[in-house]
């Protein structure tokens, strides 16, 4: 997900009243809940970044010793501004277990929430590389940016007035965002299996959650043959339509074991790619791998160009 429901999370945990157990305690868990993404800095190096996000910062050792590194700074931190006489007045006492403790809470909210696109994520990094997919929601979610942020806006503001119990709202926020994941989770199931049951008969079937419509998914259908194609969801009575990811022209899928030497770009892409497909390309020359997950995004790191394959025609899917 995007930093802001991350961060959005890391606050309201701490307004449902556990950011009374230790100073410095609302800095390390937002901060928690954002730290598994130090890897971001890796995109300079392109679309072979594919193969260095949500890995290893995402995975079981990052869990524990992300947090534990976030708890040594912050209490060195207040032990360096009461040696120079800086420490503000009000900061409660500082416990090193329990900003351990909220920063492990919270370092763990961010793979859970990551796990629920499409995007993928490799949990079990290093141990092993396998992608897990939620499929849940879009990786961007207004509505949940809506409910989060009201809900904190209205717990700090009761928490300022000392008037009314402001640890109510972030309660019911986070349960309410339990819930609205759980809807949703129901919707791209529902959408799958009702896919499955229906023409072309896919062998794989992928949910792509919609930006605002969080009724609505994108399927993303795999056929027998190799081939992907996409339709619409909107209810069980839908999901006519079936087209192309893109409207250039597919190819069928090249072997790629002979191509990857040489070519670390492709390696990664393949290594990431979950549902890759391949097209001609633009100028008539070669071909071009996407993903039909971010078919609509075009070029960039989410597609491999290979000028030297040749575009043959796919097999028929028998439809």
């Amino acid at each position: 997900m995007d930093n802001l429901t991350h961060s959005l999370v890391g606050a309201l945990i701490g307004q449902a009243g556990l950011k009374r157990k230790t100073g410095l305690a609302m800095p390390a868990l937002i901060i928690g809940a954002n730290l598994p993404d130090i890897d971001a800095a890796c995109v300079v190096y392109g679309i072979e970044s594919l193969t260095m996000r949500r890995g290893i910062t995402h995975g079981p050792i990052a869990w524990v010793l992300l947090p534990l590194v976030l708890a040594g700074l912050l209490w060195w931190f207040d032990n360096w501004q009461a040696r120079r006489g800086k420490r503000p007045e009000g900061r409660g006492e500082v416990r090193f277990g329990w900003l351990f403790g909220l920063a492990f809470v919270a370092c763990l909210t961010h793979p859970a929430l990551d796990w629920l696109n499409n995007y993928g994520i490799r949990l079990l990094e290093p141990f092993s590389s396998e992608w897990f997919y939620g499929d849940t929601l879009f990786i961007i979610d207004i509505w949940l940016w809506l409910g989060l942020g009201f809900a904190t806006w209205i717990s700090l503001r009761r928490e300022r007035r000392a008037g009314g119990e402001w640890r109510k709202p972030a309660r019911f926020a986070l349960t309410a965002a339990l819930i609205y994941i759980g809807l949703n989770w129901g919707i791209s199931q529902l959408a799958r299996e009702n896919a499955l049951l229906r023409e072309p008969y896919p062998s794989i079937v992928i949910t792509n959650p919609a930006p605002i419509a969080f009724w609505h998914r994108e399927l993303l259908l795999r056929d027998h043959k190799g081939q992907w194609q996409s339709s619409e969801w909107y209810g069980p009575v839908a999901g006519q339509g079936y087209r192309l990811p893109s409207s250039a022209v597919q190819c069928a899928s090249p072997e790629t074991d002979a191509l990857i030497r040489g070519r670390p770009d492709l390696a990664a892409f393949l290594f990431w790619s979950r549902a890759p497909y391949a097209e001609r390309a633009a100028t008539g020359e070669g071909i071009v791998l996407h993903d039909a997950r971010f078919a609509s995004l075009g070029g960039g790191r989410f597609s491999v160009a290979l000028p030297g394959v040749a575009c043959l025609q796919p097999p028929r899917t028998g439809r």
